[in-house]
Parts: C-alpha cells; structure tokens; sequence
C-alpha cells in the first residue's frame, strides 16, 4: 500500500531515531517543518466529516442515548447528560439505526404509541428490540442535538416498497395514507430528511441480506429509483466496501456497485475499523496510512466510474464508519453490555490521523462517522449515575470545534520511521484548514520518546497576534480515563509567532492544535 499523500518528506532513517537530512534543534532532537501556502486549497471541508453514529447496539442507544428509567434522562426519555456531551461534539451529521441492526430493521415496528410496539428477536446482536426507540424518537433527538439526520434503510431483509414508504413516511407533503399515518403519530409536518443510506455494508457476509456486487447494484438500483422518484431532493449513500479480509476483492466491489448505481447515488459509503492487538505501537500508529490509500483508490474508482458522465454530477465518499475496534470484538460479543471498549491515548492518536486524512482529502470525502457514540466503540462512556470523556473525545471534539473553512496543501519535512506494512511512515502528520483569516493546523508527534521541535512557516502571510495552542496527550501511551479520573484530557498554553515562523515543541505522543490569525 501506498505511503499518505501530500507530504513531501527529503529525510530518510539511517537506523538511530534521528532522521538524515530532517531538520535539527540546536540540542541534536528531532526536527521537522511544516510550510503552508494558503493559496494550495484542497477543498472545502465539509461540517458532515464531524458525524457520529448510533445503533441499536448493546447500551448505544437503550442505556445510552436514550433511558427511559434513568433520573439522568428528561422527560423525553432521552440522557441528559449524553445529549450535552453530544452537544459539545458539534455533530454534523448523526446515522442510524445501523449498522447491521439495519439489515432487519422493519421501520413500522417502531411508529405508534411506544407500549404498543412490538417487540423483535434482534439477530445482528442477541438481543430484544423493544422499538421504543424509532423514527419519531430519533428525529425528536437531531432537533435537540442541531446535527444532519442521516437514515439507513433496511436493504438485506427489507423491500423496495419498505424503503419508499419509510422516505414518504419522513419526508412527503401530500396527502397519502403513509402521511396520514404520520400525522396519526404526531408529526403534522414532514421533516425533510436529506441523506439516505442503501443498506449496509452488503459485502461483509457476517450481513442479513447479503449479496455478490451484482445482485446488490441490481437490488439497490429499483430502490434508489423509487426512493429518489418518492423526494427528488435527497441525497442517496450507496454501500461501499466494508470487506477488507484475505479473498474478497473490495476494489471490484466499489467498481461493481458504481457501475449500477453511479446515476443515482451522490455518496459511496466505506467503512474501516484498525486496531493494535499485537501491541506494537509504531504499527498501529500507521494505521491512518492504509486509510490514505484507500481514499485514494476509492476516489480514483469514482473518477473512472464517472469519466463518461458529461451532467457535471459529483460523487463523493461517505467514510460512514470508523474507529479503533479490536478489544470487544468477536463472536463472543452478543447481548447487551458488548463492545465497550475502553481507550487509551494511542487510541487517540490514532483518531487524530484519521481526522488529518478526512481533512487531507476534503475534495473527495464530504461525510464520515465515527462509530459510535456512546457506550458502544464510543467517546463517551455511562453509567448509572454519570458518564465520562473517553480519550477519543478530544480530537473529535478539537477538530469539528475548529477545523473548518478551506483545507490547505501542506509541504511537511519530517523524519520517518520504518514499518512493516508501509515502507516509511513520518513522525509528524498535519492538517490545515483556513476560515476566515484564521489558520488552524493539526498535528500528531506519533514519536513514542521524543519531542520533535516543528516550525510552522507562512509562504504568502503572516502571523498576527498570539497562537493558541491545546494538546491532548497524557501521562504514557496506555493511558485511559474513568469515571472521576481524565489523566488524558486537552491542556490550552499560547504562543507568539516571529512574522511568517512559529517554532513549537511537539510533545511525544502527543496531538496539537495550533490556531492562529494570519495577515
């Protein structure tokens, strides 16, 4: 697989830690330089690659989200704690109900009066759905929340019609008896909900309903076209590869389901969960390597999907689904307390460099969620009295506060580590983005031992003022938090630019946020 893109690094390893030719401090540590050119825009960074996920799925959303028993929760039945520290996320987007969940999620069985709703032997997790949770309370949700609804229909054991309806249901003005009956339930007005997903992850065979690239662009095909005939005006995220293992062909899936569905669709979802269960940091400290070139390849099927395409039309990449995910993960996770996993502070490293590459590539990716948000593979953990800040938090929080605006090239000089799945891997790895005057520029020291003295350089501004500098970081690499203890947390200090440069000691194993006004 390729190295990331975009950088241009004239330093190579010779064997000691120091790198030959990378810029040095005057004390013999690492050095690096970061120059930025504001007229080298990528592109426009799109809010929705700040997204979240919830799922019905162990205590995400029953014992998270939403707890009708809990005296935390409001009348609503929703947590309110949750929904603050939500709040604090700034989510551009929000998906549900799943996930594989969604692959025998039958929407009517959670419309009407909750306690007459059915309730469903739930086959992705082992569990009972009460579908006390539905449309309307979701959609109540992304109203207190102020994010983008994003819903994904059931394409595994669901019907075309079942799609339609549930879009006519949402989202139609006329007087029909799906609208009727939403009407019956309490919602006068339709809600207009924008982006639709078709189905999920319908490669992965682990999926009720899952099918070869072929039936599904054929299968996905009728649905788009009655879903987008039922509201012109939404937006259709069709089902990448999620399907990385040894055998299958995820290249040939993408290109299969883009040849289908490619005048229909206006995202391409992908998903991508990395982990470090050999416990070898450097490794997983790479892991935003493979995403780079997966962008990259992705993007390049659609270029060549939509070559003959003379409408003007654009397609872009949903990266629906990410995360660090390998703790609670495997057959033996079933029920209702699965996937809880507990981060540490290389864990959000590692979320720090997936969020660089989202930016990094704003051309192309418009839409990416985290999964998930609460409890379950989540920045936020529960318990019956309280909740904390998982590590994983802060960079999304960081990020989607502050970087937005135009993306910006960067060039980056750094020294670079050997790694056995990527040829050389660069301590540093950045963003920018440029809003209104305003540069902010991300950076991960992955250097497990050592500081790495950065200089920032302006090619056509300058610094004004004062720079505002937070790093997250933490006592050592396998730091966590827990309830009434965030050893991992963001620490605000600044600093004073000289005209073009700004000098700044990158902590190890560290993430920076640097945020400055340029003239």
């Amino acid at each position: 697989m390729a190295g990331i893109t975009r950088r241009t690094f004239a330093a190579t390893l010779a064997g000691a830690p120091l790198a030959l030719g990378a810029p040095q401090s005057t004390q013999g540590s690492l050095g690096a330089r970061v120059k930025i050119d504001t007229e080298r825009v990528i592109g426009d960074i799109d809010p929705k690659i700040y997204g979240n996920f919830i799922e019905h799925l162990g205590r995400c959303i029953d014992g998270g989200v939403f707890d009708e028993k809990s005296p935390l929760s409001d009348s609503h039945g929703f947590r309110k704690d949750v929904l603050q520290g939500a709040k604090d996320l700034n989510v551009g987007i929000l998906r549900w109900p799943g996930g594989n969940f969604s692959s025998n999620y039958h929407w009517m069985d959670g419309i009407g009066p909750r306690d007459n709703r059915p309730p469903r032997l739930e086959m992705a997790w082992g569990t009972v759905e009460g579908n006390r949770f539905g449309t309307h309370e979701f959609l109540d949700y992304i109203g207190l929340l102020g994010a983008e609804p994003y819903i994904c229909a059931n394409l595994g054991t669901g019907s075309w019609t079942e799609a339609q309806q549930w879009v006519e249901y949402v989202n139609s003005s006329e007087d029909t008896e799906m609208t009727r009956l939403r009407k019956k339930n309490g919602r006068q007005q339709p809600w207009k909900v924008k982006y639709w997903g078709l189905g999920n992850e319908m490669d992965g065979p682990w999926q009720m309903g899952h099918r070869t690239a072929e039936d599904y662009g054929k299968f996905a095909l009728e649905a788009a076209k009655l879903m987008k005939w039922t509201d012109p005006d939404i937006r259709l995220i069709a089902a990448g590869s999620s399907n990385f293992r040894t055998g299958s062909d995820w290249i040939d899936w993408n290109r299969t389901v883009l040849n289908y569905l490619k005048s229909h669709i206006d995202y391409l979802s992908i998903h991508l969960y990395v982990g470090n269960p050999e416990n070898d940091y450097y490794n997983f400290l790479a892991s935003s390597c493979e995403l780079n070139d997966k962008i990259q390849t992705t993007e390049g099927l659609i270029r060549a999907a939509m070559d003959n395409d003379r409408s003007g039309r654009k397609l872009y990449i949903a990266w629906d689904e990410w995360n660090v995910w390998y703790r609670a993960r495997g057959d033996a996770q079933r029920g209702r307390r699965i996937l809880e996993e507990r981060y540490n502070l290389e864990d959000a490293l590692v979320v720090a460099t997936f969020l660089n590459a989202f930016v990094n590539h704003a051309h192309i990716v418009k839409i990416a969620n985290m999964a998930q948000l609460v409890n379950v593979i989540a920045p936020m953990f529960t318990n019956d009295k309280g909740m904390f800040l998982q590590t994983i938090y802060f960079p999304l929080q960081l990020f989607a506060k502050n970087s937005r605006g135009k993306a910006l090239e960067l060039f980056v000089e750094s020294p670079k580590y050997k790694n056995p799945r990527f040829t050389e891997v660069p301590y540093i790895d950045a963003s920018a983005a440029l809003d209104n005057g305003t540069l902010v520029i991300n950076v991960v020291n992955r250097h497990r031992d050592q500081p790495i003295d950065a200089t920032f350089e302006l090619e056509d501004k300058e610094f004004a003022g004062p720079v505002e500098i937070v790093e997250v970081n933490g006592p050592d690499i396998k730091a966590q938090n827990d309830f009434g203890a965030s050893v991992v947390r963001p620490a605000a200090r600044s600093a004073k630019a000289d005209g073009r440069s700004l000098h700044c000691a990158l902590a190890p194993h560290s993430y920076t946020l640097l945020k400055a006004k340029l003239a």
